[in-house]
């Protein structure tokens, strides 16, 4: 936590005020939504995977795996 004393407004990038008479409440959320997957990994998996291409690769190898093992149950 940042003691109050050292506070320099010199380093203080956010304006006073800002003006939202023009917002639109969400504006992008549907594109958002549409767009997005979050999910939220647990620490101990989050330590195994450095990115989420990391991520992406390990899931798609395990839906190889299973799109292979149903495959072979399919067949017999």
């Amino acid at each position: 936590m940042q003691n109050p004393g050292n506070h320099d407004p010199a380093n203080d990038d956010l304006l006073d005020e800002y003006d939202f008479s023009d917002a639109v409440v969400g504006k992008y959320a549907e594109r958002y939504a549409r767009g997005t997957n979050l999910v939220l990994l647990d620490p101990d998996v989050a330590e195994m995977f450095p990115d989420a291409t990391a991520v992406n690769e390990a899931l798609r190898a395990v839906a190889n795996v299973i799109r292979a093992r149903d495959a072979r149950s399919h067949a017999a």
